[in-house]
C-alpha cells in the first residue's frame, strides 16, 4: 500500500479561535499586484495560534526556548491513544493511557486522540478532556518527549465567563468577597510543566486536527509518523506548525 499523507493542521484564518486571553489572529493585504505587482500578506497572531508547538519556556523562563531544542523532538513514529468517547472536562488518567504507553519506545510521539476537533469554533471545545499530572508523568516516564492533542490544552482551559460585563463584575465582587484577598491567577498547567520539564526538554503539540484516519491506520498496523516542525522563531516560547501524519 502506498504511503499517505494526512494534514493535522488547522487553517489560519482572521479571527480563528485562540486560546483565552491570547493574540487575536488578522491577515490581510500589505502589498497587492494592483499596487505593488506583487502580492504580499501581513499577518498578526500570537505564537500559540492554531495548531502550534509548545517549548519548555512557555511555563518556565529558565527552561529551554523553541530554537534550543534538537529538531527530533518534532518528528518521530507515533502511537495514537484511543481517547474518544470521554465527557467534557474529563480527566486523563494513567489508566486510560496505559495501552498506548506499552507501544511508545524512545523517539516516539504519543498523540491524544480525545475527538474533540470536531468542536472546533465553537464553545464546547474549550470544554475538551485534560491530562492529569500523574498521566503526564507516566508519559514521561515512558521515556516520551512529544505529546500532541487534537484538543486546545493538555491541561484544562479555563471558562472564559460570561460575556456580559456586568455579569462578570458581579462575579469578581462575589469571588473577592468568599474566597479571600489571594486568588490562583489562571491556571497552573500543571501537565504542561511535568511534559516540557521532562530531561533534555518536551515539547507539546495543540490544535491537532481530526486523528482518526491515524486511528484506523494504526488498528490496520500501518506505520504512522508525524511531523511537527514549528517556524524558526528565536528565543520563542513556541510557534505555529504544519502538522503532517505520513501513514505506511
Amino acid at each position: 500500500m502506498a504511503a499517505t499523507l494526512v494534514d493535522l493542521t488547522h487553517q489560519v484564518t482572521t479571527a480563528m479561535p485562540v486560546y483565552p486571553g491570547d493574540p487575536a489572529v488578522l491577515l490581510a493585504p500589505a502589498l497587492t499586484t494592483a499596487t505593488a505587482g506583487v502580492n504580499v500578506l501581513a499577518l498578526h497572531l500570537g505564537s500559540q495560534s492554531g495548531t502550534h508547538v509548545d517549548a519548555p519556556y512557555h511555563v518556565d523562563v529558565t527552561w529551554p526556548t523553541l530554537d534550543g531544542l534538537p529538531l527530533e523532538r518534532f518528528t518521530g513514529p507515533a502511537v495514537v491513544a484511543d481517547l474518544r468517547g470521554l465527557e467534557p472536562r474529563a480527566a486523563v488518567t494513567p489508566e486510560l493511557l496505559a495501552p498506548a504507553l506499552e507501544r511508545c519506545g524512545e523517539g516516539s510521539v504519543l498523540l491524544l486522540a480525545t475527538g474533540w476537533a470536531r468542536h472546533w469554533g465553537t464553545d464546547a471545545y474549550l470544554a475538551h478532556p485534560s491530562l492529569t499530572p500523574a498521566a503526564a508523568e507516566a508519559i514521561v516516564a515512558a521515556g516520551v518527549r512529544t505529546v500532541g492533542v487534537d484538543a486546545l490544552s493538555v491541561d484544562p482551559t479555563p471558562d472564559p465567563g460570561p460575556e456580559d460585563p456586568a455579569v462578570a463584575a458581579l462575579l469578581a465582587d462575589l469571588t473577592d468577597e468568599h474566597d479571600g484577598p489571594d486568588p490562583v491567577d489562571g491556571p497552573t498547567l500543571a501537565a504542561h510543566r511535568v511534559l516540557l520539564g521532562a530531561s533534555g526538554g518536551g515539547v507539546i503539540a495543540e490544535n491537532l486536527t481530526d486523528l482518526r484516519a491515524l486511528l484506523e491506520a494504526q488498528e490496520a498496523g500501518r506505520p504512522v509518523e508525524v511531523s511537527l516542525f514549528p517556524l524558526r522563531l528565536v528565543a520563542a516560547d513556541g510557534a505555529p506548525v504544519r502538522a503532517v501524519a505520513r501513514l505506511g
